[in-house]
């Protein structure tokens, strides 16, 4: 029986749909909502912004073996059904609970062997987290309301609590196929749907929490895959080394001046601010002038829009001049 495949696509456009504020007509009327409002404010607040994580996923047994032995030898690991692993080395039991066999044998085909096509994950392997300062237990509970919500009764999962690198943080591995078939497949669509629904499981339980994208917050670094996010931390980074040396080219060839590769940026970042404008504007007419001024404050303080190819070559220029860059 073939497979279904679950899409999860559903939720196409983020709830506080800036660009889209600054495109309406004269005259014509905007009608916002109370979330609108409340997610407005807690942006232009600097509420502590949620993360999930997709930091990859294994193919093999051997693979998951490997990931939820390494989970458990730092913290307990909770499984779907409530059940808590305390004694190290029931880790591969797992493995054999959420016949992850079958699903290893079924889907690596000696058709898809030959093809040189790679086997399809067999989990995924999630990571919630929040700054630091956020109560572990409360995370831990989001997570796992979270958990039950989007894979109760459907797809397997187990879970780690992690507080050893300054900032709490849940790890969620999640067999990639369900008990009926389905498999699960991650969008951004996804990613949108399930930050936002977390950041409401952490104000219900008292945590002040949102889900804005960034170029929305006026930010506009670029997400680097986990390898290379991580040899950039040991300054090991031959990928970052490569960009910069490509960027000092540019600054030695040229008038001494900061690669402007960003009209595409500009002009995404002029949508959001006249986005910004209007629902500031609308809010004063509706009364919410406290609201309103918020707004408007937020937007005067974002930084400069600005590539990370350009952010490298401005403090190649500042390191030269023996200065520090300007932190806008």
């Amino acid at each position: 029986m073939p497979k279904r495949v679950v899409d999860l696509r559903w939720r196409d456009r983020p709830l506080l749909n800036i660009a889209s504020y600054g495109r309406r007509g004269p005259g014509e009327r905007l009608v916002l909502t109370s979330a609108e409002i409340a997610h407005a404010s807690r942006t232009a607040r600097g509420v502590p912004e949620v993360m999930i994580k997709v930091s990859g996923g294994a193919r093999t047994i051997r693979g998951v073996a490997s990931h939820l032995e390494y989970l458990e030898k730092r913290a307990d690991l909770e499984t779907d059904d409530g059940a808590v692993l305390t004694q190290k080395g029931l880790a591969r039991e797992l493995l054999k609970d959420w016949d992850l066999e079958v699903d290893e044998r079924r889907r690596h085909t000696q058709r898809g062997i030959a093809a040189g096509r790679k086997p399809p994950k067999l989990v995924h392997n999630l990571v919630f987290s929040m700054p630091k300062g956020t109560p572990p237990d409360k995370l831990h509970k989001a997570v796992k309301k979270f958990a039950t919500e989007k894979f109760g009764a459907q797809h397997r999962y187990a879970m780690a609590l992690h507080t050893d690198q300054g900032h709490p943080h849940v790890h969620v591995v999640v067999k990639a196929v369900s008990e009926r078939g389905e498999r699960l497949n991650i969008y951004k669509a996804t990613l949108r749907e399930w930050r936002q629904d977390f950041a409401q499981y952490l104000r219900d339980y008292g945590i002040e929490a949102n889900a804005t994208e960034r170029a929305v917050r006026g930010s506009y670094h670029q997400n680097r895959k986990p390898g290379i996010y991580r040899a950039a931390a040991r300054g090991d980074s031959s990928f970052m080394r490569e960009r910069a040396a490509a960027v000092a080219r540019e600054l030695r060839g040229g008038d001494g001046q900061a690669p402007t590769e960003h009209s595409r940026l500009i002009q995404t970042r002029r949508e959001v601010e006249r986005g910004w404008c209007a629902l500031a504007e609308r809010m004063e007419q509706a009364g919410e002038r406290e609201v309103a001024g918020r707004v408007r404050r937020f937007v005067d303080r974002m930084s400069r829009a600005r590539t990370d190819r350009e952010l490298m070559a401005e403090q190649m220029l500042a390191a030269a001049r023996g200065r520090a860059p300007p932190v806008r």
